[in-house]
């Protein structure tokens, strides 16, 4: 990841985090309150989907409830201190261990199962 797109996500999350503070929402943004609606949101998402070809999905609806899914995660690692790139680096390492390429690649079964 570049330093100019890691400033962009930290620009995105200080804009979202002043939004809140503007709307004195903060008080409400608890972890688990956060964690309850960034769920409700990707059924949202879900919902945009139900029912259709992937080719008949609504972009602008998947755009909007995909918007609020990063704004509410973004203010769960703001509100824990977590640093994106190191969580989502982490991660992306952890899974590397556990779908190793010669295993999964072109497979689509749990790593349990490989």
């Amino acid at each position: 990841m570049s330093k100019e797109y890691i400033s962009d996500i930290q620009e995105i999350i200080e804009q979202i985090v002043q939004f809140t503070r503007d709307r004195d929402w903060d008080q409400f943004h608890n972890g688990k309150d956060l964690a309850l609606a960034l769920s409700i949101e990707a059924a949202e998402l879900n919902e945009a989907f139900l029912w259709k070809k992937p080719e008949d999905v609504c972009i602008e609806k998947v755009k909007e409830e995909l918007a609020d899914i990063m704004n509410y995660a973004f203010l769960i690692a703001d509100k824990y201190q977590l640093d994106i790139k190191d969580i989502i680096l982490s991660k992306l390492a952890q899974n590397a261990e556990k779908y190793p390429v010669d295993k999964s690649k072109g497979n689509a079964k749990k790593y349990t199962e490989l």
